[in-house]
């Protein structure tokens, strides 16, 4: 027995996709890109060039989801982490909001350099329900390479599937190169989908042109695109939770249309990551109830569509490790966990996804476990059905040296947590009274001590350092 959880009808799953081709038909979307409004007019939207806005017709929203993927895998560097959509459980992708991290050792807050990256690589790597790596923001890289060189920076240091954002169209054949030097040519680049990228539309409603068109280059060897709107409501989205989820629904939509009109069949993950209005400042949350509902909502409508999904959450406005975090990571994450949800984006991120540190990995991987664990569920099967310990063991007797409870508490129907303290309150003290950060700053210590698991060859990752200096060269303005 599975718990299920529900945040729209059928009927109102309904409801938000005829507002989202209401919105698409009669407002449109704005495109900074001639190679998209071309593709759109060609296939049968309306153009107007003066504005660059394309208004789609419902047809072509139809033939783009029928062109579409239902399921596709995400691959990663080591084959045994690759991560089949959908999924039949959450899985999970590092939020990449580490613009600034707290030192592990001061504690200060800073911009994040090149060692944090490779040390949340490393980290989110050993979490057991970890699957895609979005890095985090270098201060140290060039600015014109920078994500080229995040990216193939996860690749040396992660054996998970890496996403990112391109900027630009010159970007694209490098990445290429990158995958290639990794596994061998380009057939089974476009075969193993190591690499994807998200499509962050600008709302409301705008299509950025540069990642535009990198994206309609990248396609070309099948990487995978999360479409990932993130209207807030009450500021760049309507104050209307409906209206909102409807609006980000239309961005994602147009931006489906887009990829299948030109290149049928090409991946697409159907995601989400909208926020609610801080009324007094005007700043985007990302810890409210109001987001989660808006993010599970749309994971709703992906399944509606039959698309894969990613969804923001596991996220917080807090700004430093403690309850707050506890508490809004866990809100944003059940309602996700317990839809069914593919891929939940976030682990990781502090201050509205602008900080990320070594800690909150750890602790969020134990949030995800224990949620996992009741989305799960209670095993209803005859397998479970210990009819006849109860009838050896007798009223008044016990259950500890039953064979099936030696089994049981070393199996999945019982979760151990690694982080959460079960000790008397003696043994605790005993242990010097250790908090759910004090374990999880020790397994980071665990983690960043031992030898890096699945390294790459060395004459691989020469070949990627070596494409990495190329792009800071040739990339400049």
């Amino acid at each position: 027995m599975s718990i299920q959880c529900q945040i729209l009808t059928e009927s109102e799953k309904q409801k938000i996709h005829a507002e989202s081709i209401r919105i698409l038909e009669e407002v449109g979307a704005k495109f900074h890109s001639e190679k998209a409004l071309k593709i759109l007019k060609d296939n049968g939207a309306r153009v107007d060039k003066d504005a660059n806005i394309a208004r789609i017709p419902e047809e072509m929203v139809r033939q783009a989801l029928k062109s579409a993927p239902k399921s596709f895998v995400l691959g990663a560097r080591v084959k045994e982490n690759d991560f089949q959509l959908p999924s039949t459980y959450s899985g999970y992708v590092l939020d990449n909001g580490g613009i600034f991290t707290r030192d592990f050792q001061s504690g200060e807050r800073r911009r994040c350099n090149f060692q944090d990256l490779i040390d949340f690589s490393r980290v989110f790597d050993e979490m057991k329900l970890a699957s895609v790596i979005w890095p985090p923001s270098v201060s140290e890289f060039p600015e014109h390479s920078a994500n080229l060189r995040e990216d193939i920076s996860s690749f040396i240091y992660s054996s998970r599937h890496v996403q990112d954002e391109l900027s630009h169209p010159k970007e694209v054949p490098f990445i290429v190169e990158a995958m290639v030097a990794i596994l061998g040519d380009e057939d089974t680049v476009k075969e193993r989908h190591l690499y994807s990228v998200v499509y962050c539309t600008l709302a409301p409603l705008v299509h950025e042109g540069g990642m535009c068109d990198a994206y309609l280059e990248l396609i070309q060897f099948d990487a995978p695109i999360c479409l990932l709107p993130m209207p807030c409501s009450g500021s760049t989205g309507p104050a209307s939770l409906f209206s909102n989820i409807s609006m980000g629904n239309a961005e994602a939509l147009s931006a489906l249309v887009l990829f299948q009109m030109a290149r049928p069949g090409t991946p697409i993950i159907f995601g989400d990551a909208s926020g609610s209005t801080n009324f007094s400042t005007g700043s985007f949350l990302e810890g409210s109830p109001e987001m989660v509902l808006q993010t599970a909502a749309r994971g709703e409508m992906a399944k509606f569509y039959n698309l894969p999904n990613t969804q923001g959450g596991c996220l917080t406005d807090a700004k430093e490790h403690g309850p707050q975090a506890v508490i809004e990571k866990l809100i944003t994450t059940l309602p996700l966990v317990m839809l069914g949800v593919d891929l939940v984006q976030g682990p990781g991120a502090l201050e509205a996804s602008n900080m990320m540190t070594l800690e909150q990995i750890v602790v969020d991987d134990e949030i995800a476990c224990l949620c996992k664990r009741l989305k799960d569920g209670v095993d209803m099967s005859d397998t479970k059905n210990y009819f006849e310990d109860i009838q050896e063991v007798k009223p008044g007797g016990h259950f500890l040296n039953q064979p099936n409870t030696i089994t049981a508490c070393r199996s999945s129907e019982f979760l151990m947590p690694q982080l959460c303290d079960r000790n008397t309150f003696e043994q605790w003290v005993e242990l010097g009274r250790p908090g759910v950060y004090d374990k999880a700053r020790n397994k980071v210590k665990e983690i960043l001590a031992s030898p890096q698991k699945n390294p790459l060859p060395d004459d691989v990752i020469g070949k990627l350092e070596d494409i990495m200096h190329r792009a800071d060269e040739e990339l400049k303005e």
